[in-house]
């Protein structure tokens, strides 16, 4: 038996603090009341109760109990996070994601809003087809008047997801998926172009095989109204997929899926089509389906550079049986999701820890050892879930919608769940189980991670940190360098051997990703969560071809990303001057030269009320009378909060100084929104940035009021002309990239909003490796 010392010794400090954080259990005041081994057993109790339901006794259902808690107090398996934060609690609801369907009437749109809602208050994520709403300006007979189309109502959820808190530990994530067929297909590929629209969704577009063939001919092809079923129009299939491509690459967004092939593996084609996926896209789900999941720690079936097949076998056969468990155990947040789960009972055991058994076998990931073994692992994962689901069927039944299965027309044994396996996101759980990502490689082998008030230290893969030490190079100094670089290639202190094997996601060929993918999908019913790293210097083409290779290779869908592409992206925007596609050669320009401040100047403070506490806003004016500087105050804030409000004053100080018409402030600080928006006066504050516009807007309109000159008519500031050279960032066909995307930063793609410390883009997620945090989206 496994006990509290056991569970201690396995859990790194980090998955202690994201368990403390995240999932242990607090009393009403926030003190936690429960130790990791607590929240196993709690965990493992309550999903073995489910076995008394089928005529097991007090011992048996113990026994399941200890069986639970040892797998994953063990590490080998863990269940989503829904069921470690919920299993054995008030809440109780297990399931991480919900597909819902939307129809084509304002009746059913706000009835789904509603549903959303109830889901994402218990800890949810949904994932939804927007395909059946008529297209942008189409009639509506009922009212006289024309639709306004799927985007604009997607906006309407992300609004909802928004306000909705997430019971305490998750905010809400969505999927929005549009068929590529839909009359409105451009405006959804360039709906999240701007970071700041749609931000509670990923979004994805489900290409057909029509669409495909047209593209790879440069054929037309239909758009069709969802209402009539009619062509309304037609587009070069071409066209439209370079378009997707180009926003791909830009952002990452949208990803694809391929719809007619997930509808080939739907093991239920009577019971319904299936329109949409969970979040991340690995989940296809029929409507009001709910997904199942959890993940083997591949991690820990490897001993003495061998993979223990008996010990992997039994933990399939344990989690099978856990998973199934679950659908009896958990509370659903509407009934028919409740009956439609049960009808067809569908589980996705995935895995986890994969780049870290490489590593154990002495394996490279991008090697065709590395992809036989992937379709080894998986298909013996598949082939031994299929005996536990039937052995289970024979105990308890087949899953009630059995006789409308794929499973029943091939005369196939009765079998307990309709799918049975899916590769799944495991950012947290991959934190506590202290291994790697999914079947993601290593992202950085060294990098660095903040703790408390930017106190800063190297964290360094467990594995390279011994093998470091055992074969004598390692020094903090060469681990601070290989966290800056991103890789241990080049380094003449490590070893070929060593370099050869600890490669990290950007040391890839992003071919190798897709190859994968590929691997794992041929024996995973449902479908793979995978991100294809791209470098920063990618180019449009290659996306393109990761896209038709993921296509022949048999993925049900594929996501990009390329390095400091969102970054990119807004410099792109705000650049002035060369277009993308052709920068111009090295030209002269002029440098504003800010005013400088006289020694005594003056000012007023306001005080204004924001959801995260009172905020005080210091504007003080030059001899002229013209807004110099800003300065902002909060005693509730934190270090980091403090500090980007300085930084936004800095900047603001910038602009008066240099000339920059207040209204175009005004405008970029306006609207920002955090997920603590609060009131003022009977009007809406959505952030700190939008409380300092508003302030600034009074100051502006006082100072008019009273006949004061206004920034247009400041001093002129001081110009100076330099030789520097137009940025390099350029669209396609070049090899120059700016100094900052020289950089291997190994997916981190921003600052982690609840402790500070970097963020990753991990599986199609963003994950926090210090505290846990997590957005999908």
């Amino acid at each position: 038996m496994h006990n509290e010392s056991d569970v201690n010794a396995l859990l790194s400090e980090n998955a202690k603090k994201v368990l403390e954080k995240r999932y242990l259990k607090k009393d009403d005041d926030g003190h936690i009341v429960e130790k990791p081994s607590d929240m196993f057993r709690r965990v493992a109790k309550n999903i073995a109760t489910a076995d008394s339901y089928y005529g097991k006794n007090e011992p048996e259902v113990k026994r399941t109990e200890e069986e639970f808690f040892g797998m994953m107090s063990r590490m080998e398996f863990l269940p989503n996070s829904p069921t470690l934060m919920n299993a054995g609690r008030e809440l109780q609801q297990l399931s991480a994601c919900f597909v819902l369907s939307i129809d084509d009437s304002m009746e059913s749109i706000f009835e789904t809003i509603k549903d959303t809602a109830l889901i994402h208050k218990s800890g949810g994520g949904t994932g939804f087809s927007f395909s059946r709403l008529r297209g942008k300006n189409s009639p509506v007979r009922s009212t006289g008047g024309i639709s306004s189309g799927p985007v604009s109502f997607m906006k309407v959820f992300n609004a909802a997801t928004q306000a909705v808190k997430q019971g305490g530990t998750r905010r809400g994530a969505n999927m929005g998926i549009l068929r590529v067929d839909h009359p409105d297909i451009l405006e959804f590929v360039t709906c999240k172009e701007s970071d700041k629209e749609i931000t509670n969704f990923n979004i994805s577009v489900a290409i057909t095989e029509d669409f495909i063939k047209k593209a790879s001919k440069n054929e037309e092809y239909d758009l069709v109204d969802p209402h009539t079923k009619k062509g309304v129009q037609k587009l070069n299939a071409r066209k439209v997929l370079d378009l997707i491509i180009k926003m791909a690459w830009k952002n990452g967004e949208p990803g694809i899926i391929f719809i007619d092939r997930i509808n080939r593996d739907n093991p239920t084609p009577l019971a319904g089509e299936i329109e949409s996926t969970n979040p991340c896209g690995e989940q296809p789900l029929l409507p009001y389906e709910s997904c199942n999941l959890g993940s083997i720690n591949l991690s820990r079936v490897v001993s003495d550079g061998t993979i223990d097949w008996k010990k992997l076998g039994d933990v399939i056969d344990k989690a099978v049986h856990f998973l199934d468990n679950v659908i009896d155990m958990n509370s659903y947040p509407l009934k028919r999701i409740e009956d439609t789960t049960k009808s067809n009972r569908k589980v996705g055991l995935g895995v986890m820890g994969f780049a870290d058994m490489l590593l154990k076998l002495g394996v490279r990931y991008d090697s065709e050892d590395a992809i036989q073994l992937a379709e080894k692992i998986m298909k013996f994962i598949l082939d031994n879930a299929r005996d536990s689901s039937q052995r289970l069927a024979q105990e308890r039944g087949a899953f009630p919608n059995y006789d409308k299965s794929i499973f029943r027309t091939n005369a196939a044994r009765p079998i307990r769940n309709a799918t049975l396996t899916t590769i799944a996101p495991t950012g947290t759980l991959s934190i506590i189980a202290n291994c790697s990502s999914g079947i993601e490689p290593i992202f950085a082998i060294s990098y660095i991670r903040n703790i408390l008030d930017n106190t800063k230290f190297v964290e360094v893969h467990p594995y390279f940190e011994e093998m470091a030490k055992r074969r004598g190079f390692y020094s903090t100094d060469l681990m601070n360098l290989i966290a800056q670089k991103g890789t241990v290639v080049g380094f003449d202190e490590i070893p070929s051997d060593i370099q050869d094997l600890f490669v990290s996601a950007h040391d890839i060929d992003p071919k190798w990703h897709i190859k994968m993918q590929a691997a794992f999908q041929k024996y995973t019913n449902n479908a793979v969560s995978k991100t294809v790293n791209l470098p920063s210097e990618a180019k449009v083409e290659d996306v393109y071809s990761i896209y038709m290779m993921a296509y022949e290779s048999g993925c049900k869908g594929v996501t990009i990303y390329r390095d400091n592409s969102r970054e990119e992206q807004v410099l792109n925007k705000a650049a002035a001057g060369p277009s993308l596609a052709e920068p111009e050669k090295k030209s002269a320009t002029t440098k504003i030269v800010p005013r400088p401040r006289p020694n005594v100047i003056f000012g007023t403070t306001t005080k204004i009320s924001t959801g995260c506490g009172t905020l005080y806003v210091t504007i003080n004016e030059d001899e002229e009378g013209l807004p110099f500087e800003v300065f902002t105050s909060m005693g509730k804030a934190g270090g980091c909060a403090m500090s980007q409000l300085e930084a936004i004053g800095r900047l603001v100080s910038l602009a008066f100084r240099s000339g920059i018409d207040t209204s175009s402030i005004i405008e970029q600080l306006r609207g920002i929104r955090c997920p603590s928006p609060s009131w003022e006066k009977g009007g809406r504050i959505f952030s700190c940035s939008d409380a300092i516009a508003r302030v600034i807007e009074r100051r502006m309109q006082d100072s008019k009021a009273k006949g004061r000159p206004s920034i247009e008519e400041a001093p002129a500031p001081k110009l100076e002309k330099t030789e520097e050279a137009a940025p390099a960032f350029k669209l396609e066909g070049s090899e120059a990239v700016s100094t900052a995307s020289k950089l291997k930063t190994g997916n981190i793609v921003g600052v982690c909003p609840d402790c500070g410390s970097a963020l990753w883009h991990v599986e199609g997620c963003m994950i926090c490796k210090s505290c846990g945090y997590s957005k999908c989206g």
